[in-house]
């Protein structure tokens, strides 16, 4: 299994059981979600943007206020990180070499 793969398993996983999850938990699995899509994004060509709806964004706001979210937000922010992480995965094991 790949480190991307892993990674998408443990947000949902982290999803599941976001009420049991501390602030620190949120922000730093919200945080490596940011720095892994980027990365992403740059293999792929995708670019990303400066606008409010850019998921990345919004996954920096949920980490800044890692201790203020509801459960929901915890979960469906996790959830949208494993997505956007699972979509991007697709595209590239799809890239030609």
């Amino acid at each position: 299994m790949s480190l991307v793969t892993q990674f998408i398993a443990e947000l949902i996983r982290a999803a599941n059981e976001a009420d049991k999850l501390t602030p620190f938990e949120i922000k730093r699995l919200l945080n490596r979600s940011v720095a892994t899509i980027r990365d992403m994004r740059e293999q792929t060509g995708i670019p990303g943007s400066n606008r409010a709806k850019d998921v990345v964004i919004a996954l920096q706001v949920a980490a800044a206020r890692a201790d203020a979210l509801t459960v929901e937000e915890i979960r469906d922010n996790l959830l949208d990180a494993a997505d956007i992480i699972r979509t991007l995965k697709i595209i590239l094991d799809g890239k030609p070499e």
